[in-house]
C-alpha cells in the first residue's frame, strides 16, 4: 500500500473499506492512515461516527452540505456523524483519520 508512513504505522493491519488505510483500533474510536491515488473520488455519504482528519500530503477536497472546501497539508477538518459529504483527491494524498463512534447518550458533537 503506498503511503508516507513509519514502518511501524506499515505493520498496523489494513483497513478493509473504499480507500486504502492501516488501522489502529482503540476504545470507541479508530485511527486511520490513509492514502488516495490522484484522482480518487469518494461520492456522497454518511457515517456514524464523527471524523477529524489531518492532511500530511497532498490536499483534500471536501464537500459538506454543497459547500465545497480544499484542505492542505497540516491542516484540519472534521465531519459530524451523519452529514452527507463527498471527497475527492486531485493530487496523491495521505491523511491522518480519527474515527469516534458516539455513546448512547452522547448527544453533543465532538
Amino acid at each position: 500500500m503506498p503511503g508516507s508512513y513509519p514502518d511501524k504505522i506499515k505493520a498496523l493491519p489494513l483497513y478493509d473499506g473504499r480507500f486504502d488505510a492501516y488501522r489502529l483500533a482503540a476504545d470507541n474510536s479508530d485511527v486511520l492512515f490513509a492514502s488516495y491515488p490522484a484522482g480518487t473520488q469518494i461520492p456522497a455519504h454518511t457515517h456514524d461516527t464523527d471524523n477529524y482528519g489531518v492532511i500530511t500530503k497532498g490536499e483534500l477536497i471536501l464537500t459538506i452540505n454543497g459547500e465545497t472546501q480544499r484542505i492542505g497539508v497540516g491542516q484540519w477538518y472534521s465531519v459530524p456523524a451523519q452529514v452527507e459529504h463527498a471527497a475527492r483527491f486531485e493530487v496523491e494524498t495521505d491523511e491522518i483519520e480519527f474515527w469516534f463512534r458516539r455513546s448512547d447518550d452522547d448527544t453533543v458533537p465532538r
